[in-house]
């Protein structure tokens, strides 16, 4: 089993599954490694889930009454985690936020889309945590950033389309 030191995994009405651990905690890692948050103290959770559970979360969270793949909750701003980062300590254990990814979703993705179930599942952190990270793809200069960053961790792991 990987280093989970970065990452709480959470199961709502899906079953544990050793292989999922593995992909998030060797996704979660590389993410922390790239944006050098190893030294703050800082950890993300992730809940893996049914369809139903992400459109309840969905509609009480965001006002959307459907499902959808992942959803992001950051706990800090972009300007926030950036001057952790930059002073390089914080003292008190702390979540940077919550995903939320449902499991049924990536399967149908990854079908759709022609790649590996481990693939989607990858992405679906790397995607999540780069939202908690303060970013975006409403405008398509910030989804050109985020889109790079997701792309480069995949890319470093050798989880490729």
């Amino acid at each position: 089993m990987e280093n989970n030191e970065y990452v709480e995994i959470v199961y709502k009405d899906i079953k544990e599954n050793e292989n999922y651990e593995k992909i998030i905690s060797i996704v979660v890692n590389k993410c922390f490694e790239v944006e050098k948050l190893q030294k703050l103290n800082l950890y993300i959770s992730v809940t893996l889930t049914t369809p139903e559970q992400i459109k309840i979360i969905n509609n009480e969270f965001r006002n959307i009454d459907k499902e959808t793949d992942v959803l992001s909750f950051p706990m800090f701003e972009k300007n926030e985690l950036d001057m952790m980062v930059t002073q390089g300590n914080n003292e008190i254990p702390d979540t940077i936020g919550d995903i939320v990814i449902s499991v049924e979703r990536v399967k149908q993705q990854a079908e759709e889309y022609g790649h590996s179930f481990e693939r989607e599942l990858a992405y679906m952190v790397v995607h999540g945590f780069y939202h908690l990270m303060g970013y975006d793809h409403m405008v398509e200069s910030d989804k050109v950033v985020m889109r790079e960053k997701e792309e480069n961790v995949l890319n470093m792991l050798n989880i490729i389309r």
